[in-house]
């Protein structure tokens, strides 16, 4: 399963209020001192943060500030020509700085007045009921650091830049805000962990590794795809199977690897109900239903409406019947989680 702790790097406080990130074995800045040092500071100054305040000011270096650039150049490329409409859209109206990077306060500055969204700031590894339910309040929680320069487009762990150039600029459409905050009371309503990690299941699937047919053409929503240089290349060759939520709340996965297997939703209004339809009427007992009524044409949530959809629509009922996975001669190579 999904572990919030398998994608940060984990953050320690010693006894004399030291802080220390521990980078992997193989992280790019595993083995450059002044980089190791810089992201103990900047954790640091995350954990001094508390509710209310505004996120800690980081005083960014040249090379980071050209990190964010590079990446802003070489992603603005590809969004265009594998971006959905939608996120190209809410990109254009957060319209987030090339040159520089932007503090987690001027982010929420321009997210709010958009869809109510805002950021406050993580050292590292949130508590993954803490992180789903804070969504359900529009606030998302970002770290600070950014990637180490050696490897401009690559980062083994999600960074500003991904937190930002992938969920901000989603989380700028008012649609995808909407999932996002129906995710987050789907977890906050959960009462056990299988129900929080379901969710953080389907969440993967969907906001971080999405993708949705804009006519004959499959796009990527997924912050995931849309944040990393070498992923957004490579998705349309993946495994595409259709909105699947048993499926997605089950199947094995490996967040270190490319994702072999996506879902993908018929159109952007498909996606808004049917994504929708499942946080807005998950509790703990979905997962059983998924299973129990499998192969019928019941619904598999309690009938809800959630406001802020498409106009005049109501959240659809989705089928409890799972759909087509992969042709015979094309059976998806599944990896094991990590851990």
């Amino acid at each position: 399963m999904f572990e919030e702790a398998q994608l940060y790097s984990p953050v320690t406080t010693g006894e004399d209020g030291t802080v220390t990130v521990h980078l992997s074995a193989d992280h790019p800045g595993r083995n450059d001192p002044a980089y190791r040092e810089r992201r103990n500071a900047i954790a640091a100054q995350a954990l001094t943060w508390t509710a209310g305040e505004t996120p800690p000011v980081i005083d960014y270096l040249d090379s980071e500030q050209e990190v964010w650039r590079t990446v802003q150049r070489e992603l603005a490329i590809k969004h265009e020509k594998y971006a959905c409409r939608a996120f190209r859209d809410a990109a254009h109206r957060l319209n987030l700085p090339q040159d520089r990077i932007p503090q987690l306060a001027e982010v929420t500055e321009a997210l709010q007045p958009l869809t109510g969204f805002r950021y406050v700031p993580a050292a590292g590894i949130v508590p993954v009921k803490e992180f789903y339910g804070a969504l359900a309040d529009r606030e998302f929680h970002s770290t600070q650091y950014i990637r180490h320069s050696s490897a401009p487009l690559y980062t083994p762990e999600p960074d500003l830049i991904h937190e930002v150039i992938g969920h901000g600029n989603l989380l700028a459409d008012p649609q995808f805000a909407e999932i996002n905050r129906l995710a987050g009371e789907a977890a906050r309503r959960s009462e056990t962990d299988a129900g929080v990690q379901f969710v953080a299941d389907v969440f993967w699937f969907t906001i971080e590794f999405g993708v949705v047919y804009e006519g004959d053409e499959l796009c990527a929503y997924g912050a995931g795809i849309l944040s990393s240089y070498g992923e957004i290349e490579e998705f349309r060759a993946m495994n595409i199977r259709p909105l699947d939520f048993h499926a997605m709340g089950t199947i094995d996965y490996d967040i270190t690897h490319y994702q072999d297997t996506l879902f993908a939703a018929p159109s952007m209004e498909g996606l808004v109900q049917e994504v929708c339809g499942f946080f807005a009427g998950f509790d703990d007992d979905t997962p059983a239903r998924l299973v129990a009524h499998a192969g019928t044409a019941d619904d598999l949530a309690k009938p809800t409406t959630a406001p802020g959809l498409l106009p005049n629509s109501a959240i659809t009922q989705y089928p409890t019947t799972p759909r087509t996975t992969a042709s015979p001669d094309h059976t998806p190579t599944i990896r094991s989680r990590p851990g």
